[in-house]
């Protein structure tokens, strides 16, 4: 018998349809459910992705939640018929649902991902909290406003619920070796983070800065898109207790860079290690050296969320890599680096006085 019982709120492409179908381009109004599902193959062998010879990994919740030992999936909630009855014939269960509060309090499962739009995701992983969930996972972005990201961090924190906000690289476990070489002490002391944006929907930095800066500034901020986004486009600095992040255009993924060396993250890659040497008769210089196992690879999804999450119940971890907590960081620097930006590059102090302060995101966020 499996240890915990799962279930999924929304079964979109990261809640089921990733693992059954080619990734639709196409846009449908996330309100309308009779939008038209891609073409799906529930029966088969290998999960699905995007490149040829990335197939193994599950990369959707519902497959990870399946194909986890110790993990049952038992019930998914859909607005969307059409996709409830996709899911009972992929899984062979009966226990579907177009509400998710119902669910909650009749199944009352022991993990929940809520992978639904970001609308009302605050309100779900409160709910769920309540209803006696020991871990949740949400999709990423994980709020859209401060207030909703205090409210998930603050209520998980207080249940001691593991939260896990976004299925995205920091989710890896090549992240925590990264963070471990950086304790040891492998660049010597941490001096800056570079890194393209503050990404509050995908964050790789605040995993190792691990506490939120004293001020930022930041310059460049660009319009709200067509598409619905307001997201920080500019460029910028944060400040925290003698380490600067820069966000800046056509960084790489993540740079850490320290006294003794540097290390280097980007997905085509992977992790680079380089520490200062000295040889003899040449002066010190940095020399490049073999990343410890794992290294970065994909396809990742799913699957590592989960592995945080119960590596958390189980003792053997204090909190989730991409953790709401660090979210919330990068959330509320990016907010900053906006006000900044919109003063014309003033410096902004954090934390941030106004909770109520957020951003749009694309419409099927």
């Amino acid at each position: 018998m499996a240890e915990y019982r799962a279930a999924v709120i929304g079964l979109g492409w990261m809640g089921m349809l990733y693992d059954l179908a080619p990734r639709s381009e196409e846009r449908f109004n996330v309100d309308d459910v009779d939008r038209p599902l891609p073409e799906i193959d529930v029966y088969r062998q290998l999960h699905h992705h995007d490149h040829p010879g990335d197939e193994g990994n599950p990369n959707s919740y519902c497959e990870a939640f399946h194909d986890r030992p110790g993990t049952e999936i038992v019930a998914a909630v859909d607005r969307d018929h059409k996709r409830l009855e996709v899911f009972t014939q992929r899984y062979g269960i009966d226990a579907t649902y177009t509400d998710a509060e119902e669910m909650l309090k009749e199944v009352r499962p022991e993990i929940v991902a809520v992978a639904t739009n970001t609308k009302h995701r605050a309100d779900l992983t409160c709910l769920a909290v309540e209803c006696g969930a020991k871990a949740i996972m949400t999709e990423k972005p994980m709020a859209h406003t401060l207030e909703e990201a205090d409210r998930m961090v603050n209520t998980c924190a207080e249940a001691g619920v593991p939260l896990v906000c976004g299925s995205t690289s920091t989710t890896h476990p090549s992240f925590a070796v990264a963070k471990r070489l950086l304790n040891e002490g492998a660049i010597g002391e941490l001096i800056s983070i570079e890194t393209p944006g503050p990404f509050g929907q995908h964050q790789n930095w605040s995993y190792f800065l691990d506490r939120l800066p004293s001020a930022v500034v930041g310059i460049g901020d660009t319009p709200r898109a067509e598409s619905g986004s307001d997201e920080f486009r500019g460029s910028g600095m944060a400040w925290a207790e003698g380490v600067s992040v820069h966000f800046r255009h056509g960084a790489p993924g993540v740079r850490l860079t320290g006294e003794k060396g540097e290390m280097i993250f980007d997905f085509d890659k992977h992790w680079r290690l380089w520490r200062d040497v000295e040889v003899e008769g040449v002066s010190k210089g940095r020399a490049g050296l073999p990343w410890p196992t794992p290294n970065f690879n994909v396809p990742y999804g799913a699957i590592y969320c989960l592995d945080d999450a119960l590596a958390c119940l189980a003792g053997e971890l204090d909190e989730p890599k991409n953790s709401g907590r660090r979210v919330r960081i990068a959330l509320e620097v990016e907010l900053a680096l906006k006000e900044s930006s919109s003063q014309g590059g003033s410096r902004i102090d954090l934390p941030l006085a106004d909770r109520s302060l957020g951003l749009q995101y694309d419409w099927f966020r």
